[in-house]
């Protein structure tokens, strides 16, 4: 077991490196990444072995200087993740209702079809909608969705959950189409 941070346990969060390489303090939530790439990155180390906490680490560089403002830029990891998650079947009713909301919500930012949350348009009045989504909406929305993906992967959940997560940095831009991607 080595010491991480000033917590002893056996594997680093792939965010508590991204703040090392970035020289920001130790912290699972670093500033220069994205707080919805961020809370996909927390969730997916936290439904994976240790092995697959591993294999997230090459990822880490890609995460810096993710964290650019914009509705669109949660709302497309959202989408991912939510759909993902429908995908997976067997959701609880409850489970089922919140991911289609999210969904909606999402795409709703994505696209300015369907209804929007009652929330959106009064905090829009303030300039609050962007980083109330961002911080809070959506880190939760992304969290629970692979959460639901991880309880449905089976015996591949490792792959899928860091295939979920390279999804979702090329959905935020930070994966590039073409470019090499850690393996």
């Amino acid at each position: 077991m080595s010491e991480y941070g000033r917590v002893r346990r056996p594997d680093p969060c792939v965010m508590e490196l991204v703040s090392k390489l970035a020289r920001e303090p130790w912290t699972d939530r670093p500033t220069c990444v994205h707080p919805t790439l961020s809370a996909a990155a927390r969730a997916v180390h936290d439904h994976s072995s240790s092995a697959g906490r591993r294999a997230l680490v090459p990822l880490a560089p890609k995460f810096i200087d993710t964290a650019r403002p914009g509705l669109d830029v949660s709302a497309r990891v959202v989408a991912l993740c939510v759909s993902t998650a429908l995908t997976t079947g067997e959701l609880t009713s409850d489970e089922t209702v919140r991911m289609r909301r999210a969904h909606e919500t999402a795409l709703h930012l994505l696209t300015g079809q369907g209804a929007a949350r009652w929330w959106l348009p009064l905090l829009d009045r303030f300039g609050w909608s962007e980083p109330f989504y961002r911080t809070f909406v959506a880190t939760e929305q992304v969290a629970e969705a692979v959460a639901v993906t991880a309880r449905h992967a089976n015996g591949d959940r490792d792959r899928k959950l860091r295939n979920l997560l390279k999804q979702c940095l090329s959905a935020h831009g930070a994966l590039r189409p073409g470019a090499p991607t850690p393996s």
